[in-house]
């Protein structure tokens, strides 16, 4: 079932978001609570048009203000794995995100989402801001930052290009060369992936390779693997002879950088 409104909240109608919600939407108070607290329902200023998620039941609302709706009963039964906290470094801090996990939530929803669920870990809750991503698929090293400063540090170093080394393990079909460049465009743009050969496995044909991209374009490892016949394993998208029911085997393994805040140099590995 699958609800997706614009609601306008008028003189006549009631101030308080759940008494609204429960007058408008034919759907329990228990399932709407759930709605907003997984963050399926966006709040509009009528005044200032700021928009924001819902969450709170009991707060209040205005003539002239939208409330927009959505639900989605499959998404919202998700239960998301947990990631692990990798490092604590007080401004920011270093996950492994398990596949499955959003790097961000979407309009129906955030609770299956990196940063939501990191919010929900810390007590008391720190701000949470999202520096770089990860395929949904894919699993492994992730930073968040933890105030604005540091969010705004943080992702000029990661749009810098070569100041974030970042290394990926992936099992890919096929044995691959022992080492090797990828260097084709991607939608009109540059693109260069780098590997090297860990192992070959004849049985079950896969290799594991260590792979460093140098530019940063969307499914870039999944779709050079793909483009040279040797597909990332488990790959829902990309790639034929290479599905898998263990999850696609892509997982951010290590990053370096110099830290913009403490001019430290930091290095997190999961190997």
């Amino acid at each position: 079932m699958q609800i997706d409104l614009v609601l306008e909240v008028e003189d006549s109608d009631p101030l308080i978001a759940i008494d609204f919600l429960v007058d408008n939407i034919e759907l329990s108070k228990s399932k709407l609570k759930d709605m907003m607290n997984k963050g399926a329902v966006w709040h509009v200023d009528g005044k200032k048009g700021k928009r924001r998620r819902l969450r709170r039941a009991m707060s209040d609302i205005a003539a002239g203000d939208r409330l927009e709706v959505f639900y989605d009963e499959e998404l919202l039964a998700i239960k998301p794995p947990l990631p692990r906290l990798v490092a604590d470094e007080t401004h920011y801090s270093v996950w492994d995100k398990p596949p499955g996990v959003l790097s961000q939530g979407t309009d129906w929803g955030d609770h299956a989402a990196l940063p939501r669920l990191v919010e929900l870990y810390f007590t008391p809750r720190r701000e949470v801001f999202l520096i770089h991503r990860l395929d949904r698929e894919a699993s492994g090293l992730m930073i968040l930052a933890h105030s604005r400063k540091a969010a705004a540090q943080l992702s000029e170093l990661f749009a810098s290009g070569d100041a974030v080394t970042k290394r990926y393990r992936v099992e890919v079909l096929g044995d691959t060369k022992d080492e090797g460049v990828i260097n084709a465009e991607i939608e009109g743009k540059k693109a260069l992936t780098r590997y090297q050969k860990v192992k070959y496995e004849a049985e079950p044909n896969r290799s594991t390779l260590d792979v460093w991209i140098e530019t940063g374009r969307k499914h870039q490892i999944r779709r050079h693997f793909d483009g040279i016949g040797h597909p990332v394993i488990g790959d829902p998208r990309y790639g034929e002879g290479n599905k898998s029911n263990e999850g696609m085997k892509l997982k951010a393994v290590e990053m370096s950088f110099d830290c913009p805040i403490t001019s430290k140099r930091q290095r997190f590995s999961l190997l």
